[in-house]
């Protein structure tokens, strides 16, 4: 299996970002204020899987005495998390940024446009930092021995 690309990522997000801005473009008027928490969640389970990530990496880089070995199906699952996790937040991160292409030109005329860009904004970080977290879980869950060299980002 090979690590997830962020090019790969990248297209996914552009390609949706594309086509939100598209879907909003037609349909802003009928659609209903975006909360500002509305992408926090992804924000959330980005950090969390870094937060797993880190502590899979010492387990595995670093056995400990006394510290329990990671199952190697444990690891699998988590790589499955993170690569599904990279996946969507790029889906994510294309929507958020489709739908602050169409509101922030807007914001200085528009009262909803200008809530819709903060909304927008947290979002699209929050996806972002949910994308690195992932990408950071599925790095840690490589084994010592694994001599491929890639580093993260690459």
């Amino acid at each position: 299996m090979t690590l997830t690309r962020p090019r790969h990522l990248f297209a996914v997000a552009l390609v949706t970002a594309l086509l939100v801005n598209l879907l909003v473009r037609f349909t802003y008027n009928s659609l209903p204020p975006f909360p500002l928490p509305a992408g926090a969640t992804l924000g959330v389970l980005g950090v969390a899987e870094a937060l797993v990530g880190s502590g899979l990496r010492a387990r595995i880089r670093h056995r400990r005495p006394g510290t329990p070995p990671v199952q190697p199906l444990t690891a699998a699952r988590a790589v499955l998390v993170a690569k599904a996790s990279s996946l969507a937040g790029a889906i994510m991160a294309g929507v958020w940024a489709g739908l602050l292409a169409h509101v922030l030109p807007r914001a200085a005329d528009v009262t909803a446009a200008a809530a819709d860009s903060i909304a927008a904004g947290v979002g699209l970080a929050c996806a972002l930092v949910l994308v690195g977290g992932a990408l950071w879980l599925e790095w840690c869950c490589r084994t010592p021995d694994d001599d491929s060299g890639d580093e993260p980002g690459e």
